[in-house]
């Protein structure tokens, strides 16, 4: 039996049904039944999927339930008009385009619907061809829109590789494992204080790892609730809970093929824990209110700043968790266990500060050395480029001095100071001597009763640059 035209006409061609999922799908949105009607017929003889609803208040139902490329929207309606519609979906990453259709044009109410988010506006009466490239235009600027996204994610991570700064014993010890673990596939477990550079580490094992092609993905266990927890991580299904307007990908999902990393994974609630541990243990996951069970490939990368063991003991940390995500253990060491780091450190955020506020520094004095070796640095190495971050938007000279710092911190210990070696008192001892002579090294030889080449040597050695 032959096809009628306006069969064909709605989508089908030559007896062959054309793919709905192929289709650029449209969402009408007018109070106006007659011209609902005339764009729900002339739309589907041009071959775009089209329904048609008569508020805002019915579009957001259809939102939450079906996935759409372009909305054509109306402006004036009753209940919730098209600037409330728009709004109310603004902060939905899947938002589709939006083109503004109205009979009451204002140049107001054009200003208002772009500044919301419309990729375009059309006064009625319009010419059904230009509406029709339009359409076309928005579901391309949707499209690209979103590739950009994923692009510049994805570019930001594979051009930005870790510049790791040390000469110490930790710090190469600490690169060397890096390098030895990045190419395998196991799961790691980074532990360490704040500020001591964990998700940089992170991110260095995905750049020598044989899955660098693949993405790297985050995520702070510490700043969610349960529920965005888990939808931010395994995604959720249309419809699962109120603002659920489109299904969402989980980063397990964007993070196939590539690195996962779960930064302060201590925080995440019991419930969500054996979640995660099924996942681990299959690569399985179901999102947020769905039933469906899904499969990818991901290695996974753990920090803390807590000590789980402690957790685990108390009942606040899985054990079985533990174990499977502690196959690879890397112990972060304080920016105070790595002294002959902070002035190459140091050095190397006055360079990229300088670089960024267009300023003229050239490095750090002798009495700054002095005084950023003598603090403790409990912040770490993220409290050091803070400091000399705001150093340098005080700093008016070539080289940044004492005066620049703001640190008020303790020295270290006594109960520090018997622990260490010879050579690490010997260093405290002339670094506090600098510190009370305000960095004039021949004062300074006179009271340790050396010569200034001898305190020259013992500087050079003990990593303290001169200016």
């Amino acid at each position: 039996m032959k096809k009628s035209l306006s069969q064909l006409e709605a989508g089908e061609t030559y007896g062959f049904k054309a793919p709905i999922e192929n289709m650029i799908r449209v969402l009408v949105v007018d109070d106006e039944e007659p011209f609902r009607r005339l764009l729900d017929r002339e739309l589907k003889r041009k071959g775009f999927y089209v329904e048609t609803v008569p508020d805002g208040e019915t579009a957001l139902t259809f939102l939450k339930n079906n996935a759409y490329d372009v909305v054509l929207l109306d402006v004036v309606m009753p209940g919730l008009d098209g600037i409330s519609f728009m709004k109310k979906i603004s902060k939905d990453s899947a938002m589709p385009s939006i083109v503004v259709l109205t009979g009451r044009a204002t140049v107001e109410t054009a200003v208002d619907a772009m500044k919301h988010g419309a990729y375009d506006y059309l006064s009625k009466p319009y010419k059904l061809d230009e509406l029709v490239i339009i359409i076309h235009r928005a579901f391309e600027y949707r499209q690209l829109k979103i590739k950009n996204r994923l692009l510049e994610q994805e570019l930001a991570r594979k051009e930005s590789m870790p510049e790791f700064v040390g000469r110490s014993g930790p710090f190469v010890e600490l690169m060397a494992l890096i390098k030895k673990i990045g190419p395998t596939d196991s799961s790691v477990f980074v532990q360490g204080e704040s500020g001591t550079g964990k998700e940089m580490v992170a991110n260095a094992i995905w750049h020598y790892s044989k899955r660098d092609q693949g993405p790297f993905t985050a995520l702070n266990c510490a700043t969610l609730s349960e529920n965005l927890m888990e939808s931010e991580l395994f995604g959720h299904e249309k419809g699962a809970f109120t603002s659920a307007y489109q299904t969402k990908y989980g980063i397990v999902e964007v993070a196939d093929k590539g690195t996962l990393f779960l930064d302060e994974i201590g925080d995440m609630p019991l419930n969500l824990q054996s979640k995660l541990l099924r996942f681990l243990d299959s690569g399985e996951f179901r999102r947020v209110g769905g039933n469906k069970n899904l499969k990818v490939d991901v290695r996974v990368i753990a920090a803390t700043n807590k000590d789980l063991a402690e957790a685990v003991e108390s009942g606040s940390f899985r054990q079985d968790l533990f174990y499977r995500l502690n196959v690879i253990s890397i112990v972060m060491p304080p920016l105070r266990e790595r002294r002959d780091d902070i002035t190459l450190l140091a050095e190397f955020f006055v360079r990229r500060y300088s670089r960024k506020m267009s300023k003229n520094i050239s490095g750090i004095t002798t009495a700054a050395a002095v005084a950023l070796n003598a603090y403790n640095w409990p912040g770490n190495v993220r409290e050091l480029e803070n400091v000399i971050e705001r150093a340098v938007i005080l700093c008016d000279s070539e080289n940044l001095g004492v005066e620049d710092l703001s640190i008020s911190g303790p020295l270290r210990s006594k109960r520090e100071r018997s622990h260490l070696s010879l050579e690490a008192l010997e260093r405290d001892h002339i670094l506090k001597v600098l510190k009370e002579t305000g960095g004039n090294q021949s004062k300074a030889s006179q009271i340790l009763g050396i010569d200034r080449k001898t305190l020259y040597l013992k500087l050079k050695k003990y990593g303290i640059e001169q200016t």
